[in-house]
Parts: structure tokens; C-alpha cells; sequence
């Protein structure tokens, strides 16, 4: 297999401000040619120059669509992965491959939703992911699905309600300083949090992420070419997907049953194809749909085990600019705004590039996780120049 790691570099980001979901007055697809006309003037690039599509989940925001609104020349590759938010930032595994093969030059990465004209949330979510075994069981939202792993966490593992805090408050103590994000008005202190309505137990208001209109997207080009383009460039060093073993779509009959995000081969194998290892990364961009999941990430990569994660969760250690492993610099899913993941991967290249709201010094190595316990997921990790 061809290794992808530093062959290609993200060097365009885009992306619109975040509505409550539902209130947009444009449709997913206007949002998407505006952040992705950002994208390109960002890297400096013409928009007519990509050729290549990438996306992920029930994303309808399609290249023949785009084509019109962007005056494409020609598409040469396009692909969608029928994964969730699992799909990325593996979706950047699809647009190196595509550069790599030469298929394509400049292939963006994007994902659009506007509530009230795709109606995600009734159609994908209601109708795909609740099987009728959660349903006949009064399971009928992701939150609750994801709390039955949540309980096993704290009761099982003995995962502490602190590190669940800490993780909450480290996302709203990043957004406070983000113009875009939803939360920034938000003062998450210890009262606040315990005194927030019940969602699902143990899920509290401030442990669910929120859902958003909006649209994002990154350009991916080779190498060589991000070196004469205008921003510093984001190099992929690994992008792997997949699912475990005794994974799939079994509505919580895995085996082994997992409490974290199911990803440990895919960070395993991230680790051996970019050469590096949790201790190495500066800072991380954890999908959250709901807290506890992207602790299971984080316990998933190697960054703490059960046992010592109620000491390493810590608001200290989570936050930027010196924390041990500052986490979602931007506000993440949790206070920033929630368009499936896709505002991590931006926030994962910005840090790279230096020019966070949340910088941390020096940041070389920028990872992001994808969907924890999707039934297929991805794990991806930046680099800059000086990591190849």
C-alpha cells in the first residue's frame, strides 16, 4: 500500500458562521459554494481550478451540483463515504489518494447542513441509525444510545463525573475567545454544569454537542504545489478509517462491547504510518457528540487509560496555551457549533498554521478525531513542514 504521509497538504480553509439548526435562509448547498469559494481564496487559488469532491455522510451538497455556482472546468474525481461523522477526517485519506493517483489537483473536503431544508435529523438520523431494537426499548435518539456507553464508562471503568466536567469546560473555556462559536457567551463553572438540566443520564446539557446549519471546507493539494501557494501548509501524515472487529452496525452487540470510541486499531495504525505517538502531539480536535465519547477517543489513542483519566482530564490540562493535551481549541462540538465534525478539521489545520484563537505555541503536530462509536470511523493527524 502507498504511503500517503506527507505527500499532500491541506491549504485552504473555509467556512460559514454557524446557525441554530434549522434557521438558515439558505439551503446547504449556497452554504457550501460560500465556504468553499473562502477555501479557495484562502489558499489563493481560483475556484475553477478544483477538480476533485470529497465528502462524507448523507451530505447532499454533490459536484454536479456545485459545478455551476463554483464555474468548474471539469470534474475529475469525486466520492462520498456513506459513513456518519466517523468519515472524518478519513474523507482526507480519499482526496490524497485521488492527488496521489493523479486523478485530481485540487480536491476540497466539505460538509453542508441547513435542518430545514435537508432535514437531517428526521430523515438520516431518525430513519437509518435507530434500529427498531433501540426503539422498542424508548431508545430513540443518539444521545441515548450514547449514554448506555457513557454508563459503562463511569460505572465499569470507573471513569470519574469530574473528567466529564473537564472536558465540557476546557470546550466552552476555548470558545469564549472564538467570535463564531454559539457558546462563547457561556461561563461554564463548576455550578453551572452540575446545575444543567438532564438530558440522558449521565449526560447533562453541556456534555451534548449541538447541531447547527452551516458549511466548512478545506482544499487538499500535493506537496509540492502547497509550497507555492499563500498559506503555510497542513501536511496529512495519516488518515486511516475503518471498523474493528466484532464492530459494525449490531446495535450494541460488539465483542468485545467497547465503553470508549472503537478506535484503537485505527490509532494504532496512525501511529505506525506517521511515525509518531500521542506523546508527540501538541494539540487535539476530539469529536464529541457527547463528552464521554471523545474521552473514549482520547483513552482509545493512548492519551490516558481508565484508570488514570479522572487525573489527566483536567480544565489544566485541557487548555490552551500549556495545557499536557489542549483539546478543541475552537469550542469543538460542544460550544463552538456542530456541522458533523467538520469545524475540528479546520481548527486541526489552524493550529498548524498558527493563527488559532486559541494558539499553542510552536504547534507542530495537530491531530483530529473522527465519529467515536460510528460503525465505521477515521482518525487523522497534521503535521507541519518540520514533521515530515
Amino acid at each position: 500500500m502507498t504511503d500517503i504521509r506527507g505527500k499532500t497538504a491541506i491549504v485552504g480553509v473555509g467556512q460559514t458562521p454557524y446557525f441554530k439548526r434549522g434557521t438558515s435562509e439558505h439551503p446547504a448547498l449556497k452554504l457550501c459554494l460560500e465556504a468553499i469559494v473562502e477555501a479557495s481564496e484562502d489558499a489563493g487559488l481560483d475556484p475553477k481550478d478544483i477538480d476533485g469532491f470529497v465528502s462524507y455522510a448523507s451530505e447532499n451538497s454533490d459536484a454536479q451540483k456545485l459545478m455551476a455556482g463554483l464555474g468548474t472546468r471539469e470534474v475529475r474525481f469525486a466520492s462520498l463515504t456513506w459513513i456518519h461523522g466517523g468519515g472524518i477526517p478519513g474523507a482526507l485519506s480519499i482526496a490524497a489518494a485521488a492527488i496521489m493517483t493523479g486523478q485530481a489537483e485540487v480536491v476540497a473536503v466539505y460538509r453542508s447542513m441547513a435542518e430545514s431544508f435537508g432535514q437531517r435529523l428526521r430523515v438520516d438520523v431518525a430513519q437509518n441509525d435507530t434500529a427498531a431494537q433501540y426503539l422498542v426499548n424508548g431508545i430513540e435518539s443518539p444521545t441515548q444510545i450514547l449514554a448506555l456507553r457513557a454508563q459503562r464508562l463511569m460505572q465499569h471503568h470507573g471513569v470519574p463525573r469530574s473528567a466529564l466536567r473537564a472536558v465540557s469546560q476546557a470546550s466552552y473555556y476555548h470558545a469564549r475567545n472564538n467570535a463564531r462559536a454559539v457558546g462563547r457567551q457561556i461561563e461554564l463553572d463548576d455550578e453551572t454544569y452540575d446545575n444543567s438540566r438532564m438530558i440522558a443520564d449521565p449526560y447533562r446539557l453541556f456534555d451534548c454537542s449541538r447541531e447547527n446549519d452551516g458549511a466548512c471546507a478545506v482544499l487538499v493539494v500535493s506537496a509540492e504545489r502547497a509550497k507555492h501557494l499563500r498559506q503555510k501548509p497542513a501536511y496529512i501524515l495519516a488518515a486511516p478509517m475503518g471498523t474493528p472487529g466484532g464492530g459494525g452496525a449490531l446495535e450494541e452487540n460488539w465483542r468485545p462491547y467497547y465503553a470508549t470510541a472503537g478506535q484503537v486499531e485505527l490509532a494504532n495504525r496512525m501511529w505506525a504510518s506517521s511515525g509518531y505517538g500521542p506523546k508527540d502531539v501538541d494539540v487535539a480536535q476530539i469529536y464529541m457528540n457527547n463528552n464521554s465519547m471523545g474521552i473514549g477517543a482520547m483513552i482509545d489513542h493512548g492519551f490516558c487509560t481508565f484508570e488514570n483519566a479522572g487525573e489527566f482530564l483536567t480544565l489544566e490540562n485541557l487548555t490552551a496555551p500549556s495545557g499536557k493535551l489542549p483539546i478543541n481549541t475552537s469550542g469543538g462540538d460542544l460550544a463552538e457549533g456542530f456541522i458533523h465534525g467538520m469545524g475540528l478539521l479546520a481548527e486541526a489545520t489552524r493550529q498548524i498554521r498558527g493563527d488559532s484563537t486559541n494558539q499553542v505555541p510552536g504547534a507542530k503536530l495537530s491531530l483530529m478525531t473522527g465519529g467515536p462509536g460510528d460503525t465505521m470511523s477515521s482518525t487523522g493527524l497534521l503535521g507541519a513542514e518540520e514533521t515530515l
